[in-house]
């Protein structure tokens, strides 16, 4: 496999030094990213450098997967207008743990049954025991200022007008991650790094260090940064980033994020987050185009980057979910889902709370709408009745219904409808 021109097709490759494509075709490589732990939890713009391991992986090669906790103390100013907030030790170290685990479930570790397993670093290791004077007398002097202040992420903060300007500590930041690459080139063989577009300036004073320092050849590619079609950004909703981490954004969640891409990015999306071959992909698109009101380019991402971050089981369990608000579903199927996903799928529906001892004693249905100003009236609630509008956990009640604890739902919740779409919250206290 040309892992290059896999990234080509896919629309993933930004850009790369000379010869690197040539050279990978050639050569097993070692070849790293950066994760930097900034958070206990990599969230979805992670997943494009994840998937680019992968696809290193599957072409036969040897994928190294960093994670900062050195450069994590630093901070890169790549990106980014002001300086970040400076974590401490305690933080840093829960970080670069969640960090760790979620690696763990996309790249393969285990020397015992490939070839090619995935190493995990952390560069703290080999930072740790260096002293500021050694650092500057073998590291500095390599590297000129001039070359240091060339780089985009030095000259943008230099020139806004920005009050804060940039400190010593992030004017650093690419001879620390320079480094890293210098020492994986020396104890892992590494020739190559890899990173989003926005990494370039770091990247290449890696390869730069490794030339004046250990007069040595190493290459460097990197992916284009994702955005969305409306100016958006990518990875962000209301409610803030999509995380891979099921406690910060349920699978339910991640999979209605997927599922709401626009046509435009659904066919860029289909190309960058899963694995499905170019024929396959080709055909999804061309039927997608035929019958765009059925979503088949979203659901098909939607299925495949959920399986791949949270497992199959939470797939099926976001589908099911997805179908208790737009399709067809039972009590039972309520009761299925968990606490998270359940107010996930109703987030934003009204609701009023009760004391547990009333529900005991079983709450009437008449009540049950009209005293928790979900309708307005006693008369309301009845004539609602009459009508067979009237929905207790999706089911249809009659005048006569009484909700008892066996209704409810994850043991704290009962689901009152009128008609399609009108629903209301009962939250036993």
């Amino acid at each position: 496999m040309n892992f290059v021109e896999e990234l080509r097709w896919r629309g993933m490759l930004h850009d790369m030094m000379p010869e690197t494509e040539e050279y990978l075709l050639k050569n097993k490589t070692t070849g790293y990213i950066g994760f930097d732990p900034t958070a206990d939890s990599l969230h979805i713009g992670s997943l494009v450098p994840i998937i680019i391991l992968m696809h290193f992986q599957k072409a036969g090669h040897n994928p190294v997967a960093l994670v900062g906790g050195a450069t994590g103390m630093v901070g890169d100013p790549s990106g980014k207008s002001d300086e970040r907030n400076l974590l401490d030790e305690e933080t840093l170290n829960k970080n670069i743990a969640g960090v760790k685990g979620q690696l763990a479930r996309f790249l393969d570790f285990d020397n015992s049954t490939s070839e090619n397993a995935a190493q995990l670093v952390n560069n703290y290791d080999w930072m740790k025991g260096i002293s500021l004077i050694e650092f500057v007398r073998d590291v500095g002097k390599h590297i000129t200022v001039n070359y240091m202040m060339a780089k985009d992420s030095v000259k943008k903060r230099i020139d806004s007008e920005s009050k804060t300007g940039m400190s010593f500590t992030e004017f650093t930041y690419q001879l620390f991650q320079g480094y890293d690459f210098y020492h994986l080139y020396k104890e892992n063989n590494c020739k190559l790094q890899m990173g989003g577009s926005d990494q370039w300036g770091n990247i290449t004073t890696g390869t730069e260090l490794i030339r004046r320092k250990a007069q040595g050849k190493a290459y460097a590619l990197t992916c284009k940064l994702i955005t969305k079609a409306d100016g958006t950004k990518f990875g962000k909703t209301a409610g803030g980033n999509v995380w891979l981490d099921a406690n910060r954004t349920s699978p339910y969640k991640f999979y209605q994020y997927w599922l709401n891409s626009s046509d435009e990015d659904a066919e860029k999306y289909i190309k960058i987050f899963t694995f499905l071959d170019k024929e396959t992909i080709e055909q999804l698109i061309a039927e997608h185009k035929e019958a765009p009101h059925v979503r088949v380019l979203q659901k098909k991402i939607g299925e495949e980057v959920t399986v791949m971050t949270h497992g199959k089981e939470a797939y099926n369990n976001a589908i099911k979910a997805s179908n208790i608000l737009f399709g067809k579903s039972t009590a039972d199927d309520l009761k299925t889902l968990d606490e998270q996903t359940f107010l996930d799928v109703f987030d934003g529906v009204p609701q009023a709370e009760i004391e547990r001892s009333v529900i005991e004693n079983g709450l009437e249905i008449v009540p049950a709408f009209a005293d928790n100003s979900f309708l307005n009236s006693n008369g309301e609630v009845r004539r609602a009745l009459k009508e067979n509008s009237i929905s207790v956990n999706k089911e249809k009640v009659k005048d006569d219904c009484v909700i008892t604890t066996s209704d409810l739902i994850a043991d704290k919740f009962v689901l009152l409808q009128r008609g399609k779409k009108s629903y209301f919250l009962l939250k036993v206290i």
